[in-house]
């Protein structure tokens, strides 16, 4: 988006035109929703990939604590607890 709007402007400079006219709002106005498209585009597709590396590193360093972690998934699921409860042998529930 910022490239877009930087080569509007300089276009506008190089070729002698007004910098500010109706065709500079509606060049910006493109440009603009060009950018929020490629965002609602690519967040999704980023998305999974960004949890599940997020996930694997939180696994990563409980493992480095000594934290068994079989399920990736359990990672996330602690990270919501409000309160943890054991028994006297340490079982969790």
């Amino acid at each position: 988006m910022i490239s877009m709007i930087l080569n509007l402007l300089l276009s506008r400079l190089f070729n002698d035109l007004p910098i500010f006219s109706l065709a500079l709002t509606s060049g910006l106005v493109n440009a603009l929703i060009v950018g929020i498209t490629i965002v609602v585009v690519a967040v999704p597709e980023g998305l999974p990939l960004a949890v599940t590396i997020s996930l694997a590193y939180s696994v990563n360093q409980m493992r480095k604590e000594n934290n068994l972690v079989r399920k990736l998934e359990a990672a996330e699921t602690m990270g919501g607890a409000n309160e943890v409860l054991t028994d006297k042998t340490g079982t969790l529930t």
